[in-house]
């Protein structure tokens, strides 16, 4: 990786990664939007290419040397999300209440508050490695709100129903 840095290499690396992995999440998105209008075998070839996506993702980002230690991994985790919701989100959602855009100062809102969860929950795992911690997870489908426990109450960001609330496994 130290001969990468700074190259037109690692840009480009940056790039692709940045590329695949969105990439990855828009097939997923239109193979759920094929299956609501009944197409399965147009969705099943979207979740084969998001699948390919991802490998190409992972591929890239380890040519950036780009995957460390869990605690490491866990502290860039930490950084990125306390970023997205100290810097990142908060001039978004300015700048979309400003100009009136509804939906978009919404969606960063709700991505903003989760992200405070999220480093949180970061954090809660970096106090707990190696020390066999279990729980569950729940993320909420309408903003991403994720729990650490099944929901008992409608969610705290969105307000959806304990319903929009999937278990990951």
């Amino acid at each position: 990786m130290s001969d990468l840095q700074g190259t037109k290499t690692e840009q480009d690396l940056l790039e692709a990664f940045a590329g695949e992995s969105q990439a990855n999440r828009k097939y997923l998105a239109f193979a759920e939007q094929a299956d609501k209008e009944g197409y399965p075998q147009v969705a099943k070839l979207f979740r084969a290419a998001a699948a390919a996506e991802t490998v190409h993702a992972h591929a890239h980002l380890r040519a950036l040397d780009g995957i460390k230690s869990t605690l490491e991994n866990l502290k860039e985790a930490v950084g990125g999300e306390t970023h997205e919701f100290k810097e990142m989100y908060p001039p978004m959602i300015k700048e979309a209440a400003a100009k009136g855009f509804k939906a978009a100062e919404r969606t960063f809102s709700y991505a903003n508050e989760v992200e405070k969860v999220h480093a949180g929950l970061y954090e809660k795992a970096l106090a707990d490695l190696g020390q066999n911690v279990t729980c569950d997870y729940w993320v909420c489908k309408v903003c991403g709100n994720t729990l650490e426990a099944e929901p008992q109450d409608p969610c705290t960001v969105c307000k959806a129903g304990k319903v929009a609330f999937f278990k990951i496994d």
